[in-house]
Protein backbone atom coordinates (compact mmCIF):
# COMPACT_ATOMS: atom_id res chain seq x y z
CA UNK A 1 0.00 0.00 0.00
CA UNK A 2 1.26 3.20 -0.78
CA UNK A 3 0.74 6.68 0.56
CA UNK A 4 1.33 10.55 -0.28
CA UNK A 5 0.69 14.03 1.28
CA UNK A 6 -1.02 15.95 -0.86
CA UNK A 7 0.92 19.84 -0.89
CA UNK A 8 -1.51 21.88 -2.44
CA UNK A 9 -5.04 22.82 -0.79
CA UNK A 10 -7.73 21.01 -2.19
CA UNK A 11 -11.84 21.74 -2.14
CA UNK A 12 -13.42 18.19 -1.06
CA UNK A 13 -16.78 18.16 -2.80
CA UNK A 14 -17.42 14.32 -2.66
CA UNK A 15 -16.50 14.15 -6.23
CA UNK A 16 -13.04 12.61 -4.66
CA UNK A 17 -14.49 9.62 -3.61
CA UNK A 18 -14.51 8.13 -6.88
CA UNK A 19 -12.90 4.67 -8.60
CA UNK A 20 -9.10 5.45 -9.35
CA UNK A 21 -9.00 9.34 -8.37
CA UNK A 22 -5.46 8.78 -7.03
CA UNK A 23 -4.28 7.39 -9.38
CA UNK A 24 -5.47 9.76 -12.42
CA UNK A 25 -4.90 12.80 -10.35
CA UNK A 26 -1.45 11.74 -8.20
CA UNK A 27 0.09 8.49 -10.78
CA UNK A 28 -0.29 6.07 -7.28
CA UNK A 29 -1.52 2.60 -8.90
CA UNK A 30 -3.63 -0.13 -6.69
CA UNK A 31 -4.58 0.37 -3.03
CA UNK A 32 -3.18 3.67 -1.68
CA UNK A 33 -4.19 6.20 0.89
CA UNK A 34 -3.59 9.81 0.45
CA UNK A 35 -4.21 12.87 2.53
CA UNK A 36 -4.71 16.72 1.87
CA UNK A 37 -5.84 20.24 3.32
CA UNK A 38 -8.70 22.06 2.19
CA UNK A 39 -12.38 23.59 2.50
CA UNK A 40 -15.26 20.71 2.54
CA UNK A 41 -18.23 21.43 0.93
CA UNK A 42 -19.97 18.23 0.39
CA UNK A 43 -23.58 19.19 -1.45
CA UNK A 44 -26.63 16.87 -1.10
CA UNK A 45 -26.20 15.51 -4.63
CA UNK A 46 -22.72 14.75 -4.01
CA UNK A 47 -23.89 12.30 -0.87
CA UNK A 48 -22.79 8.98 -0.48
CA UNK A 49 -24.49 7.99 3.19
CA UNK A 50 -28.26 7.88 2.44
CA UNK A 51 -29.01 9.12 5.73
CA UNK A 52 -27.28 12.46 5.72
CA UNK A 53 -29.55 12.35 1.86
CA UNK A 54 -32.63 11.60 3.91
CA UNK A 55 -32.30 13.84 6.56
CA UNK A 56 -31.05 17.12 4.63
CA UNK A 57 -27.89 17.46 5.86
CA UNK A 58 -24.86 18.54 3.58
CA UNK A 59 -21.13 18.81 4.99
CA UNK A 60 -18.78 21.86 5.76
CA UNK A 61 -15.91 22.61 7.07
CA UNK A 62 -13.96 25.83 6.43
CA UNK A 63 -10.52 24.06 6.98
CA UNK A 64 -10.33 19.48 7.04
CA UNK A 65 -7.87 17.45 6.53
CA UNK A 66 -8.82 14.80 4.10
CA UNK A 67 -7.73 10.80 4.08
CA UNK A 68 -8.71 9.10 1.01
CA UNK A 69 -7.90 5.07 1.08
CA UNK A 70 -9.10 2.77 -2.30
CA UNK A 71 -8.30 -0.73 -1.79
CA UNK A 72 -9.52 -3.28 -4.10
CA UNK A 73 -10.28 -6.67 -3.85
CA UNK A 74 -12.20 -5.58 -0.66
CA UNK A 75 -15.73 -5.83 -0.10
CA UNK A 76 -17.77 -3.04 1.11
CA UNK A 77 -18.01 -4.62 5.07
CA UNK A 78 -14.38 -4.82 5.32
CA UNK A 79 -13.88 -1.53 4.07
CA UNK A 80 -16.39 -0.28 6.70
CA UNK A 81 -14.25 -2.09 9.31
CA UNK A 82 -11.02 -0.64 7.96
CA UNK A 83 -12.53 2.85 8.10
CA UNK A 84 -13.36 2.42 11.77
CA UNK A 85 -9.44 0.83 12.08
CA UNK A 86 -8.16 4.08 10.74
CA UNK A 87 -10.35 5.88 13.10
CA UNK A 88 -9.21 3.96 15.90
CA UNK A 89 -5.57 4.93 14.69
CA UNK A 90 -6.55 8.59 14.68
CA UNK A 91 -7.65 8.29 18.16
CA UNK A 92 -4.81 6.95 19.22
CA UNK A 93 -3.17 9.58 17.55
CA UNK A 94 -5.01 12.16 19.50
CA UNK A 95 -4.21 10.47 22.87
CA UNK A 96 -0.56 10.42 22.27
CA UNK A 97 -0.42 13.83 21.00
CA UNK A 98 -2.83 15.47 23.72
CA UNK A 99 -2.44 13.56 26.90
CA UNK A 100 -5.38 12.91 28.81
CA UNK A 101 -8.26 14.61 26.98
CA UNK A 102 -11.65 13.14 26.73
CA UNK A 103 -12.13 11.63 23.17
CA UNK A 104 -15.19 9.48 22.20
CA UNK A 105 -15.89 7.21 19.53
CA UNK A 106 -19.50 6.59 17.91
CA UNK A 107 -19.61 4.57 14.88
CA UNK A 108 -17.18 6.01 12.90
CA UNK A 109 -17.27 9.47 14.22
CA UNK A 110 -14.83 11.59 16.76
CA UNK A 111 -15.97 13.57 19.62
CA UNK A 112 -13.59 15.59 21.70
CA UNK A 113 -15.34 17.07 24.85
CA UNK A 114 -18.55 16.66 23.21
CA UNK A 115 -17.94 17.78 20.18
CA UNK A 116 -17.72 16.48 16.29
CA UNK A 117 -14.09 15.87 15.16
CA UNK A 118 -14.73 13.93 11.99
CA UNK A 119 -16.61 13.22 8.90
CA UNK A 120 -16.50 9.83 7.64
CA UNK A 121 -17.92 7.08 4.99
CA UNK A 122 -17.10 3.98 3.30
CA UNK A 123 -18.37 2.72 -0.38
CA UNK A 124 -17.95 1.05 -3.24
CA UNK A 125 -17.39 1.12 -6.32
CA UNK A 126 -17.65 -0.93 -9.63
CA UNK A 127 -13.46 -1.77 -8.74
CA UNK A 128 -12.95 -0.99 -5.58
CA UNK A 129 -13.68 -0.08 -2.15
CA UNK A 130 -13.49 3.64 -1.04
CA UNK A 131 -13.23 5.17 2.17
CA UNK A 132 -12.99 8.77 3.11
CA UNK A 133 -12.23 10.43 6.68
CA UNK A 134 -12.15 14.11 7.20
CA UNK A 135 -10.86 15.84 10.23
CA UNK A 136 -11.75 19.45 11.08
CA UNK A 137 -8.92 22.02 11.01
CA UNK A 138 -10.81 25.20 12.11
CA UNK A 139 -14.14 23.98 13.74
CA UNK A 140 -15.72 27.90 12.68
CA UNK A 141 -18.83 27.83 10.71
CA UNK A 142 -19.23 24.12 10.54
CA UNK A 143 -23.60 23.39 10.75
CA UNK A 144 -22.68 21.21 13.87
CA UNK A 145 -21.15 21.78 17.23
CA UNK A 146 -17.97 20.66 15.74
CA UNK A 147 -14.26 20.71 17.25
CA UNK A 148 -10.93 21.27 15.23
CA UNK A 149 -7.20 20.11 15.48
CA UNK A 150 -5.92 23.19 15.37
CA UNK A 151 -8.18 26.09 16.98
CA UNK A 152 -9.32 23.72 19.91
CA UNK A 153 -6.75 21.40 20.12
CA UNK A 154 -3.67 23.05 19.47
CA UNK A 155 -2.00 21.00 17.25
CA UNK A 156 -0.31 22.98 14.17
CA UNK A 157 1.45 20.54 12.00
CA UNK A 158 -1.37 19.10 9.84
CA UNK A 159 0.78 17.39 7.71
CA UNK A 160 3.26 15.52 10.39
CA UNK A 161 0.30 14.76 12.16
CA UNK A 162 -1.97 13.24 8.68
CA UNK A 163 1.60 11.23 7.99
CA UNK A 164 2.03 9.53 10.92
CA UNK A 165 -1.89 8.22 10.76
CA UNK A 166 -1.23 7.11 7.11
CA UNK A 167 2.00 5.33 8.31
CA UNK A 168 0.68 3.55 11.05
CA UNK A 169 -2.78 2.41 8.75
CA UNK A 170 -0.11 1.04 6.37
CA UNK A 171 1.61 -0.49 8.50
CA UNK A 172 -1.34 -1.95 10.21
CA UNK A 173 -2.48 -3.58 6.98
CA UNK A 174 1.22 -4.92 6.72
CA UNK A 175 0.59 -6.59 9.72
CA UNK A 176 -3.36 -8.16 8.70
CA UNK A 177 -1.84 -9.34 5.33
CA UNK A 178 1.38 -11.50 7.62
CA UNK A 179 -1.05 -12.13 9.62
CA UNK A 180 -3.71 -13.90 7.16
CA UNK A 181 -0.95 -15.61 5.74
CA UNK A 182 1.22 -17.06 8.44
CA UNK A 183 -1.88 -19.18 9.60
CA UNK A 184 -2.80 -22.93 8.14
CA UNK A 185 -6.17 -23.90 7.43
CA UNK A 186 -8.02 -26.28 10.11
Amino acid sequence: MKSLFIEKEIKYTGSQLAPHWIYKNFGILGDAIVSFIGEMDVKITEMVDIEDVLTDSPIYSRKMVSFILEHFEMGLSEAVTRQRLLICIIIEELRKTLGNIEIKRSGDDIYIQNKKLSVSIATKSLTSSLIHIGLNIDSEGAPVKACGLQNNLGIMNIKDFAQKIMQRYIDENAEIRDAVCKVRGV
